[in-house]
């Protein structure tokens, strides 16, 4: 890395096991802060027996994983465990980091809305350029002028001076409406699969091989053992929690010695904990039957392998049918490019909004599930370094590392240019060719409010074509069209406020995407494009309607050169609806033949009011 650019601002602050010689070119900075958190709780925090450390270090990994996510450097050979070995990088692998930590392992992930707002200070203040936050809070929501919403009111600031923020969306899914960080300045990302695999073999005695994954490499007994069904082995008959192995639901003399299988049959019992009720029982292995789903966790102490509720029936079967069910457990591979994806994630909060139904959430899906990134090790004997996780933490950052790239190759654009970037060069196509689907309950092609405008595509986002830009002053105009005072509003920009109060606002915010959560007949909506490709440019409009929806686009050409760089545009919507509905989707595209510039759009075509009685 080169020398550290002369502008920035920020320190290494030391503390407990870190020091200002931790950092270097690349860790330019690193900040730590718990006033707020020793504040609310009353006491200090006591670090005996735990992870964590009173300094910037991270202790759980955590933060780790994500940093070195957005902007990790090349690293050959990396893997877990020898899976998933090969070239590792963030990115941006050639931007800088600093870090602020501001949420701590001690007392259950706790963050402080103090030090959150501490933590941007300081980061605005040292001169940042993206901010990335794997954080967020749990429905219900706050709205963005209350205190409690640290994130959006910090971000509000950082915004104002050109620092672009990305968030994570939320692990809350498959469900709707329960996704976080919806404020309209931020960038919401939400999680979607890979390509790559761990399938695992299991051999029962019959000479039958199926298939599950499993990232456990660890202590596998390597011939035939003794397999049977959890049911059979309950410690008390009667009761139907041994089914998905809940804790102390298991017989110990009869699944000592043995492989155990169990059905989960919600999502209220994870394959970890049904591992750690298989092992203290005294088996030696779990294979665990769910609902299907990618993420995949690493059981450490037996080898647990996830297979779908088909595979798991047909591994039943043969129990049932045999007069001594075995099977053997063999050690998990990796495969790459042979499963379809990405898909949305199971867990992945979905939208609309719960605030603000107006603004389309998340913006855009990026890979969060069994990413291996750098890991801060619990044991350094064990561990080499790196791990995986799964979340929408982890999808944020690869956003985070795209808006770096952008923002190095187009250093004036806004935050708002950035996101639009990214939404309008989206993908909503597979590695198979088909519409993305999500890992949900019904495994349908997903919408808007699963992958926003779709999943990133890097090397399309840097060369958008047109841009959709929001100021400052948009912004404060869509929080009076919220209905929030002068005061309050005042109080979140620090400055004296004069809402003009145009109730339409919400939906002629300049945003990339097109969201109309209350349609009775006709609106119209208002959007302007800035031209950011080639100066002499003509671009036509196409269509694709949400079912039942009519739409008219004037005008349906646009031509820019040297003087006209911004024009504006409406879309008018008819309701062909006779009867009250749920969302329909569809997009605006916007094309010279070599761009494609996408706006997805939602609406919910109704016949009464949703807020007053029918």
């Amino acid at each position: 890395m080169g020398p550290i650019p002369s502008r920035w601002k920020g320190i290494c602050q030391h503390g407990e096991r870190f020091n200002s010689t931790n950092c270097n070119r690349k860790l330019i900075g690193a900040r730590w802060f718990l006033k707020g958190i020793h504040q609310e709780t009353g006491k200090f925090m006591n670090i005996t027996d735990n992870l964590e450390f009173l300094s910037p270090r991270d202790g759980i990994g955590h933060g780790t994983h994500t940093a070195s996510t957005a902007a990790g450097y090349f690293v050959e050979k990396a893997n877990y465990r020898g899976l998933a070995t090969g070239l590792a990088r963030g990115g941006a692998p050639l931007a800088r980091l600093a870090i602020y930590k501001a949420c701590w392992a001690i007392i259950s992930g706790a963050c402080s809305d103090a030090d959150i707002l501490k933590a941007f200070d300081k980061a605005i203040h040292d001169g940042v350029d993206i901010l990335s936050l794997s954080v967020g809070n749990d429905i219900p929501l706050f709205s963005y002028v209350d205190q409690r919403d640290s994130i959006a009111i910090a971000s509000f600031h950082a915004i104002a001076k050109g620092i672009t923020v990305v968030c994570s969306a939320g692990n809350d899914g498959p469900f709707s409406q329960t996704i976080a960080n919806t404020a309209p300045w931020l960038i919401t990302v939400a999680a979607t699969t890979i390509d790559r695999a761990f399938p695992t073999a299991i051999i029962l005695g019959n000479n039958q091989t199926f298939l599950g994954q499993s990232i456990d490499t660890g202590k596998h007994k390597l011939g035939f053992t003794g397999l049977t069904y959890s049911e059979r082995v309950a410690l008390d008959p009667k009761d139907d929690s041994a089914k998905d192995c809940q804790p102390g639901s298991l017989n110990a003399t009869l699944v000592a010695g043995k492989i155990i299988l169990c059905f989960s049959k919600s999502d209220k019992q994870d394959m970890i904990s049904a591992s750690g009720a298989v092992l203290e029982a005294g088996g030696i292995g779990l294979i665990f039957a769910q609902f299907p789903t990618s993420q995949l966790e690493s059981c450490d102490l037996i080898p647990c392998i996830k297979v779908n509720y088909d595979v798991g029936t047909q591994i039943l079967t043969y129990i049932r049918k045999a007069r001594s069910p075995t099977a053997k457990l063999k050690f998990p591979k990796t495969v790459t490019g042979k499963w379809a994806s990405p898909h949305v994630a199971y867990f992945s909060s979905r939208g609309p909004s719960s605030m603000s139904p107006a603004v389309l959430k998340p913006d855009v899906a990026a890979p969060g599930v069994n990413i291996l990134a750098a890991y801060s090790p619990v044991d350094a004997g064990t561990s080499n370094g790196f791990a995986f996780l799964s979340g929408t933490s982890m999808a944020c950052p690869h956003v985070s590392g795209l808006a770096a790239l952008i923002k190095s190759a187009h250093p004036t654009w806004s935050p708002a240019a950035i996101r639009s970037a990214l939404v309008t060069s989206a993908s909503q196509t597979g590695t198979d060719g088909m519409d993305i689907i999500e890992e949900g309950p019904t495994r349908k092609a997903a919408d808007p409010f699963d992958i926003g405008g779709g999943h990133v595509n890097p090397n399309k986002a840097l060369k958008p074509g047109l841009i959709y830009n929001i100021s400052m002053e948009d912004y404060i105009q869509f929080l009076c069209s919220m209905g929030y005072s002068n005061p309050s509003i005042g109080r979140l920009t620090k400055t004296t406020t004069n809402c003009t109060r145009d109730s339409h606002f919400q939906l002629n915010l300049n945003l990339p995407s097109i969201t109309i959560p209350n349609l009775k007949k006709k609106v119209t909506v208002m959007r302007t494009l800035t031209n950011v490709g080639h100066i002499n440019s003509v671009y036509k409009a196409k269509v694709q309607a949400p079912y039942g929806i009519k739409m008219a686009v004037e005008p349906h050409i646009l031509s820019f050169n040297l003087t006209t760089q911004f024009l504006p545009f409406k879309v008018t919507f008819f309701s062909t609806q006779t009867v009250h509905g749920d969302y329909k989707f569809g997009s605006l595209t916007w094309t010279d033949g070599e761009h494609f510039v996408r706006s997805p759009i939602a609406i919910r075509a109704i016949k009464f009011d949703m807020y007053a009685d029918v």
